[in-house]
């Protein structure tokens, strides 16, 4: 089986990244057996009381390799099902995904392909739609899918053969738009060019606009001919007020004639930005690249340096330039002579390619372009995450998107995705340090490299809390870091379940936004324990009731959380009444929870936890909780309601003040909710 390496991104924001072919620490593990116990304290989290002791030796680490039969590590989840790619899509790389109804959407370099969850143990192939592109990151409203394509080999037709020529009307680089009203049958009705693809995009449901919806594309390849799409400028801003850098592309969407998307600004947002610091790589992987590159050059392959770091060049990108060199020679067979005058060429080629686009006095210019964005239309915000830097940016006017906010961290590499908490207090940063094909999680390296980090929200402010990284080391030859993930509704907490390639999935909890903690996992063996074979879970996401893997090598996982001392069955249950019509991660939702019984017992957990009220206490709210379940009508209002009045008065005395006045509104609710 032959896996086909995504574009990944080097250190930092490294120029050969962007090759279209270019293949306060808290991370405490808390999934050993816990029992839970009470400790007295004011303030304390939902997840203060718990032993947060990991086991020894950790499950995951020494796992059993393979493709098919690796083993397996869980803790506090179950497995639904695991279900292999369809024969079209084997041996190629899943990506992204987006869910509409039971439908979920899985992007492919290959394409994407369309699963039924009706039955989350059983998921089915509804459509297998073969249209290679990278990366294929899919999102979907209504009765429509967005795709993004970045690659130059990506075709308008979906065609299989590719692109050849430097120049060509067939080449896609941006979106395709399909109606999908028969997912069986999707229909191709649109396509929207941009000058550098689109790595990924964010599609935005602006409350305020029924009739459009917006779509803000991120690209990070280099940027096309205009002889290829017209207005194409590759010189810095500086140069030329055109320029196709530091910029993204806002593209509106009408959702009555999709066919007319079109891009409508270029918001510069990273004007003024300067290059942050940078961390560089360790020792051990500069050791390393070096012995790679040596033995490269020994094979006759070709090599780049960047900040130090000589790095292997895919074949795919220096084969097409080994070829014209072989031709403006009049030969059909490459020479000595031939190797040697691309080798010579190479890093003036790159330097004009990708060379620092800062044409000035002063400091370096900062990031040219984000790798994502995440907006919660709901309080009017996104996260970018920006190469360099994590923005903060006002999508009020989803036209005119402007930035409010920027953090840079030296212990950060390649800033990569972004995730709000529910209330909009907090927003988490992932680190995608090595890109998606190296192993980063390794036990030599740094807990802060690699992660994610956490910050508070206040007045625009963004102030960083702490780190959170994968707590169990991976293996060299598993491809491991910080990826895409979403939030779990459990009520009253923030809590996260997030991809970190082979290095399985993790769900923790960061409602104490200082001191996050793992409450459960799911982890396999390497692909290959012999050598370095790309898999994992590239995203995983919460979608109603169950949770959703996009496992790279493999398929498609289906999984659910299961009781323990960290998560109650009633969280579970509250949780579980959170029903979405559709999901784009990266277009996050405002969960919102309906009265029920499982809501209100699900704070009455976490105070039992917290210690917010006396034990005693905590049994009384329970007994009438119960015995007001077991009524109906007007006996059950009024049992409600006086015990929501109760709860009112109990909230002055207790060191949980605002959990207590979350279960009396819960109560209060199902009260008012009562016939």
């Amino acid at each position: 089986m032959t896996i086909h390496f995504p574009p990944i991104h080097m250190p930092r924001s490294s120029p050969l990244s962007k090759l279209p072919f270019v293949v306060g620490l808290a991370s405490l593990a808390a999934c050993a057996p816990v029992t839970s116990s009470s400790t007295a304290g004011s303030g304390m989290s939902p997840m203060a009381e718990m032993s947060m002791d990991a086991p020894s030796p950790d499950p995951r680490i020494g796992l059993r390799g393979g493709l098919t039969d690796a083993a397996e590590a869980t803790c506090n989840i179950r497995i639904l099902s695991k279900t292999a790619a369809p024969q079209a899509f084997m041996g190629q790389t899943n990506s992204d995904m987006a869910f509409l109804g039971n439908y979920v959407f899985q992007g492919s370099y290959n394409g994407y392909q369309v699963w039924d969850i009706s039955n989350p143990r059983q998921p089915t192939v509804k459509n297998a739609y073969v249209c290679p592109a990278s990366q294929s990151d899919v999102s979907v409203y209504r009765n429509l899918l967005f795709v993004s394509g970045e690659g130059l080999s990506g075709r308008i037709d979906c065609g299989t053969q590719g692109v050849r020529d430097t120049v060509s009307k067939d080449r896609l680089r941006g979106v395709r738009i399909f109606d999908i009203s028969d997912v069986a049958n999707p229909r191709n009705v649109g396509n929207v060019q941009t000058c550098r693809g689109s790595h990924t995009h964010t599609l935005l449901v602006d409350p305020k606009d029924a009739e459009n919806v917006y779509i803000y594309i991120s690209g990070s390849s280099s940027i096309r001919s205009p002889s290829e799409l017209a207005g194409c400028v590759s010189a810095a801003p500086d140069r030329d007020p055109n320029s196709a850098l530091f910029r993204i592309e806002v593209i509106k969407v009408p959702l009555a004639h999709p066919e007319r998307a079109a891009i409508v600004s270029s918001p510069r947002i990273f004007n003024d930005l300067v290059a942050p610091a940078r961390h560089g790589e360790s020792p051990e992987d500069i050791a390393a690249a070096a012995r790679a590159a040596a033995a490269a050059r020994a094979r006759g392959e070709f090599t780049a340096s960047y900040e130090g770091t000589e790095m292997v060049l895919p074949s795919n990108f220096t084969g097409p330039m080994l070829d014209s060199v072989v031709r403006s020679n009049g030969r059909t067979t490459a020479t000595a002579a031939d190797s040697a005058a691309l080798r010579s060429a190479l890093p003036g080629i790159l330097a004009k390619m990708f060379g620092d686009s800062h044409a000035g006095p002063g400091p370096r210019p900062g990031p040219t372009q984000c790798h994502d964005i995440t907006v919660f239309p709901a309080i009017g915000l996104a996260g970018g995450a920006c190469e360099g830097y994590g923005l903060l940016i006002d999508i009020r006017d989803p036209v005119n998107p402007r930035r409010i906010g920027a953090v840079a961290d030296s212990n950060f590499s390649y800033w990569h995705s972004a995730t709000f908490n529910n209330d909009g207090s907090k927003i988490l940063f992932s680190d995608e340090w090595g890109g998606g094909g190296q192993a980063k999680c390794r036990a030599t390296d740094k807990k802060e490299w690699g992660a994610d980090a956490i910050f508070t929200l206040a007045n625009g402010q963004m102030q960083f809390k702490s780190y959170y990284k994968l707590p169990a080391a991976q293996t060299a030859q598993e491809n491991c870091v910080a990826h895409n993930g979403s939030m779990i509704p459990i009520p009253g907490r923030d809590v996260m379940v997030q991809a970190w390639y082979q290095g399985g999935i993790s769900v923790f909890d960061f409602t104490d936004a200082s001191r996050p903690r793992e409450i459960a996992y799911f982890d396999r063996g390497p692909v290959d324990s012999t050598r370095m074979v790309l898999g994992g879970s590239w995203s995983v996401y919460w979608y109603n009731g169950v949770i959703v893997s996009s496992e790279i090598a493999r398929g498609l996982d289906v999984m659910e959380l299961t009781p323990s001392a960290f998560i109650s069955q009633n969280e579970i249950d509250a949780a579980k009444t959170v029903r979405l019509e559709y999901l784009n991660a990266q277009g996050q939702p405002k969960y919102e929870w309906p009265p029920s019984f499982a809501l209100a017992r699900s704070f009455a957990d976490q105070l039992a936890r917290s210690n917010g009220l006396s034990s005693s206490r905590i049994a009384g709210v329970r007994q009438a909780l119960s015995g007001a379940e077991g009524m109906s009508g007007g006996g059950r209002r009024d049992a409600l309601s006086r015990l929501a009045s109760e709860l009112d008065g109990n909230a002055n005395g207790s060191s949980d003040a605002s959990r207590v006045r979350m279960l009396a509104g819960a109560v209060r609710d199902l009260a008012t909710a009562t016939r």
